[in-house]
This record gives C-alpha cells, structure tokens and sequence, in this order.
C-alpha cells in the first residue's frame, strides 16, 4: 500500500501563488507516476498535472503556463507550485499514485483546500 499526504493548501488573492506538496510512504518503490487532481464544488474531480519518475510531465490546458509539477530526488514527494491564481483555481487539490503497469491512480491523499479570491 501506499500513503499519500497533501500539504500546502490555504486562502491566497488572485495572481497569488502556493505551493503544495504530497509526501508518498509504504511501497513507493512501486509507484510509476503521481499526479494532482482538483475538484470544485458542484463540479466533478478533474486532472491537473501528472509527473513520472522518469521526469516526463503532462498539465490541463487550463493550467499550463501557471503551474509547475516536479518531484524531489528521493521520489517519495511531489509538488505542485501554483502561480498567477484564479478564483476558478479554487479547490480541493488532490495527490494520486499511479504503480507501474496500472492505467488508473489508485492510490489518492485526503485533499487540501485552495481557495483564492478575487
């Protein structure tokens, strides 16, 4: 199994920034790919940015240009650095893991609240 722990999350002004981390722990070695999903109220759970262990990264359009996905050396943590936020920014931001030869994260932290006002 593995355990995923969002950090970072808060109230910031619009073109604010924040970052976010998830620290990944248990069976890591196993894990192929993390990824951030955000969810809004009244609104289903959307992809936000993905990363491998290998480097390659993939964003939403929506935030391309804005936000910045990498993962630190040891490979048990990923971040999320957030810059020019919108009010649409506003969320639940969740962590997610992905093993190798898994099409589908299957392993998800709590969430962290980001909220940005205008």
């Amino acid at each position: 199994q593995v355990q995923l722990v969002e950090s970072g999350g808060g109230l910031v002004q619009a073109g604010g920034s924040l970052r976010l981390s998830c620290a990944a722990s248990g069976r890591t070695l196993f894990i192929y790919a993390m990824a951030w999903f955000r969810q809004a109220p009244g609104k289903e759970r959307e992809f936000v940015a993905a990363i491998t262990w290998s480097g390659w990264s993939d964003y939403a359009d929506l935030v391309k240009g804005r936000f910045t996905i990498s993962r630190d050396n040891a490979k048990t943590t990923v971040y999320l650095q957030m810059n020019s936020l919108k009010p649409e920014d506003t969320a639940v931001y969740y962590c997610a893991a992905r093993r190798q030869g898994v099409q589908k994260y299957d392993f998800w932290g709590q969430g962290t609240q980001v909220t940005v006002s205008s």
